[in-house]
């Protein structure tokens, strides 16, 4: 039974606050984006697995759901990895800005897999993301390629949640999240030895500042933040979930500008093009709610 109370939302809002954080590490540690994806991926299967076994989970599955797990694990490591591109060819806040566009593209992808029809205020709100996002594009015209990736990241994203959503009501989050992350792991390793660019996870020291950076990112940022919010899921209700992980790139722009400064400045008009989509998100959500009363 679901009880939402203030502590489980304090938790719930620090799960955000680390999501955003995500961003902050992608800036920081100096590996490619392949690179990073790749232990990200890895050292959170590995905690995965160490929780599994101390709490008794099993992660024996059927056949029929590993091709399954392989497409998501392939589809996850794409959206990972297109954005923090994302972040190298522009900055943290473009990067965060373009990732809320994925409501824009669930709208579109969620009808095609539940067999439902487009409701006219989803279209209504897709011109409004799409006309926020040409302003984004024209006043910050020189992150053009950081915009688009970050973009192809969201529609990564929003793919992903979708299926996953299918996914995980015939099997736990736990066993979900742990094959998604090995398949991952698996596509990276391959794509990097067929181009010859193993030496891309080569991290020069166990005890450097950049290893430090990437151990939080798959401890603290994903198999930590993973394993407690299918925790909280017990205590608050799903729409409080979503709508306040919507908070993400606000809480992640705002730790760019208090740690960059400058360099992550943008222009009045960008600001108001992320707001418009901000917009669109939280009243697309907020209508979702309404019509469900009424019906």
């Amino acid at each position: 039974m679901q009880k939402d109370s203030i502590k489980h939302h304090i938790h719930l809002h620090f799960l955000v606050f680390i999501a955003g954080f995500t961003a902050i590490l992608g800036k920081l540690i100096t590996n490619s984006a392949v690179s990073i994806v790749w232990h990200r991926m890895f050292i959170a299967l590995i905690v995965i697995l160490l929780f599994c076994a101390m709490t008794g989970k099993k992660l024996k599955t059927s056949y029929r759901f590993i091709l399954k797990y392989c497409l998501l694990g392939f589809i996850i490591s794409l959206h990972w990895i297109t954005f923090f591109m994302s972040i190298d060819y522009s900055n943290v806040t473009v990067a965060l800005s373009m990732m809320s566009t994925t409501a824009f593209f669930t709208s579109f992808i969620e009808p095609f897999f539940f067999k439902r029809k487009i409701i006219p205020y989803e279209l209504l709100l897709s011109f409004l993301v799409i006309a926020a996002i040409f302003l984004i594009l024209k006043s910050e015209f020189n992150y053009s390629l950081g915009i688009i990736l970050g973009i192809f990241s969201a529609f990564f994203a929003s793919i992903f949640s979708v299926l996953n959503g299918l996914l995980i009501k015939n099997d736990n989050a736990y066993k979900i999240s742990f094959f998604e992350f090995l398949f991952g792991v698996i596509f990276i390793s391959i794509f990097l030895i067929i181009t010859g660019r193993l030496d891309d996870l080569f991290i020069e020291s166990f005890f450097s500042v950049n290893y430090l950076y990437i151990f939080l990112l798959g401890v603290v940022c994903t198999a930590y933040a993973f394993i407690a919010a299918v925790y909280l899921l017990n205590y608050i209700t799903p729409y409080s979930a979503v709508i306040t992980y919507n908070l993400e790139p606000i809480y992640g722009i705002i730790l760019a500008l208090v740690i960059f400064g400058k360099s992550e400045q943008m222009s009045f008009n960008f600001y108001v093009g992320l707001l418009l989509i901000l917009f669109s998100v939280f009243l697309n959500f907020y209508l979702k709610k309404y019509n469900k009363k009424i019906n």
